[in-house]
């Protein structure tokens, strides 16, 4: 059985200021013609569909545009699971609906596991979809007041998926969370403070495949039953050295059987790039560079004050889009941050406000009364 594995597309992202949509449809073009080619019996899609929870009306476009034209046009299934910057209901309207005619949506968190049953010439295969377990939505959903972080949340989860299992039936499991010993990114926002978001790779024990979101680095977790796919585009400069796939896997005959996955590159419409040199140095460089319309970081090593530097590179690099001066900087704790003030979360943004007024930290009750709070305005996002 063939599958083609792929996450976090934020569809919609900005990237210092700079709207996505062209390039993620770019890229996504691509990936219809690979679905086309290699026939998967499913595409799992593993979260952070959209960059927000409330996407621009082009982002929501170009999500039906590909979803219509590989379930209804190609006639392979879908496998899509709400990630932390999705808002589940609306990334799960009429799922119920969706399911029978190939398209199966795990948006909001609930007891009844979505589930997915196919087979192949070796015998049954079953397709679980959990998305993001955000342990005070999880505690809610099932009723266990147990549940008070994302691994407690998520092996709930994955117990419910397990326990109706028939025998000799291979396992997979598309999910969104952060399973230690993983590889992070700067542009992927924390789920938690303090490493609390963490989830232990033996809670995905018992499956052939784990189809990860969430991180954007393109990597697998111990062996290669457990595999982040990465996100579609490179969404910051510190990523600039990263090689962007989806995964092309192919179970094994029976139960236990490690997969084979091959990694697919698909091109982006403008490559993320840092070059580094003096202004006059990059400038002159730039005569002999095929891809100046990249998207383009410039660490300029220039030791004295320049006038106009972005302006001028932007006349031989049109889309530079950040300078770095790490000379004016030795210390590089002090470098200037290439961060999306999105990256953080609204927890710790209120936690380090409260540090700041207070002048003590937030207490684990404070922290678990602002959750409280914060998912109960979630909940009811939209209705005004």
């Amino acid at each position: 059985m063939r599958l083609i594995h792929t996450a976090d597309w934020h569809l919609g992202r900005l990237f210092h200021g700079v709207r996505l949509v062209a390039d993620q449809a770019h890229v996504l073009e691509q990936f219809v013609q690979l679905v086309a080619e290699v026939r998967p019996d499913a595409v799992l899609i593993a979260g952070d569909i959209y960059d927000r929870a409330v996407p621009p009306d082009d982002a929501v476009d170009l999500l039906n545009d590909v979803l219509e034209r590989i379930v209804r046009g190609l006639g392979v299934p879908v496998v899509m699971v709400a990630g932390n910057h999705d808002s589940p209901r609306r990334l799960g309207f009429a799922a119920r609906l969706l399911g029978p005619q190939g398209l199966h949506i795990a948006g909001p968190l609930q007891s009844d596991v979505v589930k997915l049953d196919v087979r192949d010439e070796h015998g049954p295969v079953r397709v679980v979809a959990i998305p993001y377990a955000e342990p005070v939505t999880a505690r809610a959903t099932l009723g266990d007041e147990s549940i008070h972080d994302h691994e407690a949340a998520l092996r709930a989860f994955v117990g419910r998926a397990r326990a109706d299992v028939p025998p000799g039936t291979r396992q997979v499991l598309v999910t969104h969370a952060f399973v230690a010993g993983s590889l992070t990114s700067e542009s992927e926002r924390p789920l938690s403070v303090g490493g609390a978001g963490t989830v232990a790779a033996d809670v995905l024990n018992g499956f052939d495949y784990v189809a990860l979101g969430h991180l954007h680095r393109p990597q697998s977790v111990h062996d290669e039953r457990l595999r982040y796919a990465g996100s579609l585009l490179k969404y910051s400069f510190q990523e600039h050295d990263q090689s962007k796939s989806v995964a092309v896997v192919e179970l094994g005959a029976h139960p236990g059987e490690r997969p084979h996955v091959e990694l697919v590159t698909l091109s982006a419409r403008h490559d993320v790039r840092v070059v580094e040199g003096t202004l006059s140095e990059v400038m002159a460089a730039a005569d002999g560079d095929s891809r100046r319309d990249d998207y383009i970081c410039a660490r300029l090593l220039d030791k004295g004050s320049l006038l106009n530097a972005m302006g001028r590179l932007q006349e031989v690099y049109p889309n530079a889009l950040s300078i770095e001066f790490p000379k004016l900087m030795p210390d590089p704790s002090q470098s200037p941050a290439l961060v999306d003030p999105g990256a953080l979360s609204e927890v710790e943004h209120f936690a380090a406000f409260f540090e700041y007024v207070a002048g003590e930290p937030l207490s684990a009750a404070e922290r678990a009364a602002f959750l409280a709070v914060a998912d109960e305005l979630a909940r009811g996002e939209g209705e005004t």
